[in-house]
Order: structure tokens, then sequence, then C-alpha cells
């Protein structure tokens, strides 16, 4: 082989070599400017590049232009930093300001610093300091960042946006301020589209009027309504909400609940249970059914009230709660059933309505409408009164019963129990009679224009009979069985609600909604990839540790299988 043939080969291999190590051309940042110039010293193996009067620095790359008012390019590295006045633009969808920008077309991150606005179609992000993963096509800040929509504006220490998803996805002291309420939580998952949020971790949503509390929830920051689920809790109208699940509408002043549900009265100190409930704020009313009941808490004896459907109207201090049908109520020494029951705050006044029963102590009293009147101050029974075909009875020792019947009947209380019972019009009686020593004589029956009974440990002691009374003491068995009972009577003891438990007697349990849970949110790889470290430039300002993923700014891997 000659040398010149030799020396043609070298050049040959030599070109291969380079081609190897270029650039290709279509990979390769593209400038122009006004003026160029190089400083070695400075900038040494890079093109710095000046804007001129007519127009700034122009850079391109692969999709994405900008624009700066001085540029230093690294051409052998891709490399670019470009200095004041900044705008990135990529095609419709991002419209990037900064003071400062760097770009490296080989890893194609983008780092820009100094009062840094991000506009997407849907969105506005500020920030200090911002980095722009190209090939993945997300925006990621760590020194706190604002976001606004149409509708809202979001703060967070750490923040990531998914250009594709068009999601947002705010880590640490997360704050969503709207016309309306205030969003607090620590990790919160923007959609800047539709304005849909989802929050995870204690989270609440602040208004004028309601504060939302969860664990786990969803709000439409756009139509003002959410679902909530995880130990959710709404306080509403000095009314405090809670349930396995809850939907709010703050448009229609509306939140229903379902599962587990209680609901607390903090002005009247009343708590409502069930299963499924519609709060109505603008109305002041709340409904509630299966399983349904309403606690009113009094220091010494607490008043349940249970029905199929609870509704409780009114303001704060004129409460209405209407229970129907088989409404049913307990206390520890008084109880009843009726198709319906009202009762009114403000007048003390409870109405029991259609086939009503009542149980004082051993006493079973009936009739076509019992109301028992309480004080308002004291919340204790005062009275009651049996409103036609009035008929007492309780059941003697002997398995008799002592029936005492009339058109009218009314009790008289002292603490919560009943003392004294006059009975009026049309009075008959039929009472198993007892010498001093418990023995029983005879049943005694009789009429009268009025009776009155005298109680002592829920048991009659005396009965005095006024208004032309006559009555006649028999031997037992001059009384044949079926004698021994007033037309009317219907025993009823079965029925006697001894226990708070006893209101659901014979009611089968509720089948509860199978409650649909909000999806656990998705963990992402981290922002910054090996492959980001590696391609750093020697020239960049930030370094290796800018670029490490820190585990306060990663997002939880949450495991809760609770929805």
């Amino acid at each position: 082989m000659n040398k010149f043939l030799a020396f043609i080969i070298c050049l040959i291999l030599s070109a291969n070599v380079f081609a190897q190590t270029e650039q290709p051309q279509d990979s390769l940042i593209k400038i122009s400017s006004g003026f160029t110039t190089i400083n070695e010293k400075l900038f040494p193996g890079a093109v710095v590049y000046l804007r001129n009067d007519a127009k700034q620095v122009y850079a391109k790359h692969q999709g994405i232009e900008m624009y700066c008012d001085r540029a230093v390019f690294y051409e052998k590295s891709n490399f670019i930093k470009a200095i004041g006045n900044v705008r990135m633009i990529q095609g419709d969808s991002i419209r990037m300001n900064s003071k400062y920008a760097e770009y490296n077309g080989n890893s194609k991150l983008a780092y820009a610093a100094g009062q840094v606005n991000m506009k997407s179609p849907e969105s506005t992000l500020s920030t200090d300091t911002l980095y722009f993963d190209r090939a993945r096509q997300q925006a990621f800040y760590r020194s706190g960042g604002t976001v606004k929509d149409t509708a809202s504006t979001l703060k967070s220490r750490v923040g990531r946006y998914y250009l594709n998803d068009k999601k947002y996805v705010f880590l640490d002291d997360v704050v969503v301020t709207n016309p309306e309420y205030v969003i607090n939580s620590n990790h919160l998952n923007f959609y800047s589209e539709t304005g849909h949020t989802y929050m995870y971790g204690p989270s609440t949503i602040t208004g004028a009027t309601s504060k939302v509390y969860c664990e786990r929830g969803f709000y439409d920051t756009r139509a003002d309504e959410g679902y909530f689920v995880k130990n959710s809790s709404i306080d509403y109208n000095d009314r405090n909400v809670k349930g396995d699940s809850l939907y709010f509408n703050r448009n229609n002043s509306f939140a229903s609940a379902t599962n587990n549900i209680e609901i607390t009265d903090t002005i009247n100190n009343s708590v409502i249970r069930g299963h499924y409930a519609e709060v109505y704020r603008a109305k002041d009313s709340v409904f509630i059914t299966k399983r349904a009941v309403a606690i009113s808490v009094q220091e010494a004896d607490s008043v349940y009230i249970h029905a199929d459907t609870l509704l409780v109207t009114g303001k704060e201090n004129d409460r209405l709660v209407r229970a129907y049908p088989d409404a049913r109520f307990y206390k520890s020494d008084l109880s009843g059933k009726a198709d319906s029951i009202a009762s009114k705050q403000i007048t003390g006044l409870t109405k029991m309505i259609r086939k009503p029963i009542m149980w004082s102590g051993l006493s079973q009293i009936t009739g076509d409408s019992i109301h028992l009147q309480s004080n308002t101050v004291t919340e204790q029974i005062d009275s009651l009164r049996v409103f036609y075909n009035a008929f007492i009875v309780d059941q003697d020792s002997s398995g008799g019963f002592n029936q005492i019947k009339g058109k009218e009947l009314i009790g008289l209380f002292e603490n919560n129990e009943m003392t004294v019972v006059n009975i009026d019009k049309n009075v008959e009686n039929l009472i198993y009679v007892r010498n001093d020593t418990d023995e029983l004589i005879g049943i005694n029956k009789g009429t009268s224009g009025r009776m009155q009974i005298e109680f002592e440990e829920s048991e009659m002691v005396v009965i005095t009979n006024f208004d032309q009374p006559r009555d006649i003491t028999y031997p037992l068995e001059e009384i044949a069985e079926n004698a021994r009972t007033l037309r009317g009577l219907d025993w009823r003891g079965d029925e006697m609600l001894r226990s708070k438990e006893d209101l659901f007697k014979g009611k089968p349990l509720p089948q509860l909604i199978q409650i649909q849970g909000l999806p656990l949110p998705e963990v992402e790889e981290a922002f910054f990839t090996k492959e980001n470290q590696e391609q750093l430039n020697k020239n960049s300002s930030l370094s290796k540790e800018d670029l490490e993923n820190r585990e306060e700014d990663e997002l939880e891997n949450i495991q809760d299988p609770d929805n």
C-alpha cells in the first residue's frame, strides 16, 4: 500500500469517527440573532448571541421555541442558557416566561428561574424555579408555586404538572382559594381542564356557612359540588354531619349523607342517626331515614325518637321534629308508639298522632291522640293530655288488669315521673282490690263523672271518684273471667319499650348501600431521572444535588384499602 492510499484511508476512518460523535442535525438547537460573539474567558466553548433593537435572540428545538435578550450556546453539548426576558413556547400548549432559563437539547430538560410564569390554555402557573421535562411533558417545582384557573387560585410548596393529562399534583401546604370557599390539604390533584379536584389525607373546605372535612374527597371547583369519604364531616348551620360518604352542593345549599350517619345539633344538644340523610341549609331542614333516631341529650335522661323517617325543620331555637310512620320514643321512665310523633322545641309540646300508646312506669295509656308538655327551660315533662277514649291500664300481680277509662285524661309530672292523673267525663273503672297485707279481696267496678289517681313509684296508690260516683267491690268469684275487662281494653304489654334498643324491636336491619369509593392516587415515578443527572451540563447553574429526588417532595404511597 503506498503512502497516498494509506492517507486516504485514514481520512475516511477519521471522517466516520467524527460522524459518529457529531450531533444529528435535527437534534441540534437552532439559534439566530442580530449579533454573535465569542468570549472564551467567560464562556469557553460557547457562542454568545445578543438581541438587537429589532428582535430578541431566537432558538428552536423539536417543537419548542425560545426568545431571550442573550443566549449562551454550547453546541457540542447541545446546551443553551437564556438570559433576560425569556419566553419559551411549545405549540399551543405552553407559554413560559422567566428571567433566566436553561435547556438541554439531549435530555430535553428545561430549567427556568426568576418570576417564572407558565401558561396553558386552562391555567397559569407562577413560581420562582421550575423544571420542565419535555420528554415526559411534565413540569415540577418545589419552592412554592401558584396556579390560577377560571374559578380558583391554588398554592402549594410542591407541584407537578402533567401536560398530557392536564393534571396538577399539589403537595405540602396546599391552599385553594375561591370567592366562595378555601380548601386546605397536604395532597391535592387538580385537573385544569375540568376544575375537578381530588383530596387525599386530612383536608378541609371552608366557606361562609359551612366547613367540610375529609381524608379522601372529590370537589368540582366550577360546579361547587363534591363527594367525600373516609372520616368525612360537614359543619353546616350549627349542625355537624358525619357519614361514610357525603355529597355537598354549595349552590343549592344541600348536603346528603349515606351509611352510619350522625348529625349533631350543637345549639340544641341533640343527635340524629340513620343511614341516609338530606340537609337543606336554606330551609333549615334535615331529612333522615333507614333506622333513623333522634336523641335529645339531657343531663339526667336522654329522650330517643325513632321512625322510618325523621324530618327536622326550623331555626336553631325553634326546631320541629316529625317522626313517621311507626314512630316510637323512649326515655328511662316513659316510652310510647304512634303512627307519627311531632315535637316542637319552642313550645315544648310533643304530639302523638293516630293510634298512640304510652307507658309510664307500669301503666299503659291509650287514646285517640296524646300530647306531652315539657318545660322549655328544664326540658322535663310537666304534663300529658289524652284526648277522647282515654284508657289507662296496668297489670295486677294476679294476672288481671286494673282499668280506668274516660273521655279525656290529664297527667301531671314531677321530676319526669307521673304523680297525678285526672280522668274526666264518663269515667269507668275496674280495679283489683287488696288489703293491707297485699291479699287480693275482690274487684271494684264503678262509674263517676271524674276520677283522680295518685301514683307513688309508678304504682296507683290512691283513687278518688267525684261527681256521682257509683262503685261496688265484688268478691273475685262473683265476677266471671269474661266480665273482668272494660270495653276497649287492648293490653299491649309485649310492645312496651324497656330499653333504647327496643326502638327497633321487630324491624329488620336496613340494607346499606355499597359506598363507591374514590380511586387512590397514582404513584408516579420520581420526576428527576438518572438520565437528567448523567446529562447535567458542566456549564449549568444547577448541581447534581438540585436534580436529586427528595423524600419530602414526593407523593406518599397510600395503600389504605378503605375508599
